[in-house]
């Protein structure tokens, strides 16, 4: 065996910050869905979280079926990060901020005062 070989792949160390990283993000949508008066639940059922975050933006259900098609799903997801911010109290920058740092911004909106306001925010 060549003694260059470094083994490639994430590792176990990886691993765990990959699962940490997961987790947390996982709990900031459950925290999410509670302020929003949904059961924190539905946050990591797969498809049943996007209906539910379409609940919460005021989007119709049938918005998941037009999310398989490509291009128009980016276009569709951005819409409701911007909602997102908007049903929450903040502002079209904190919508940039979800869209280009969620990493940063979800966290902000999970652990934040704001409140739900609605899906009928103007």
């Amino acid at each position: 065996m060549d003694s260059s070989y470094n083994g490639g792949g994430l590792g176990v160390f990886g691993t765990l910050v990959y699962i940490v990283v997961i987790v947390f993000y996982l709990y900031c949508m459950w925290r999410i869905f509670v302020k929003a008066g949904k059961p924190g639940w539905a946050a990591i059922i797969p498809i049943y979280n996007v209906l539910v975050e379409l609940e919460i933006v005021g989007r119709p259900w049938y918005w998941l079926l037009l999310m398989l098609i490509p291009v128009v799903d980016v276009v569709l997801a951005i819409i409701v990060l911007f909602r997102m911010a908007k049903v929450f109290g903040h502002s079209v920058g904190f919508g940039f901020g979800l869209l280009f740092l969620s990493f940063i911004f979800l966290p902000i909106l999970a652990f934040d005062q704001s409140t739900y306001l609605g899906p009928d925010v103007a």
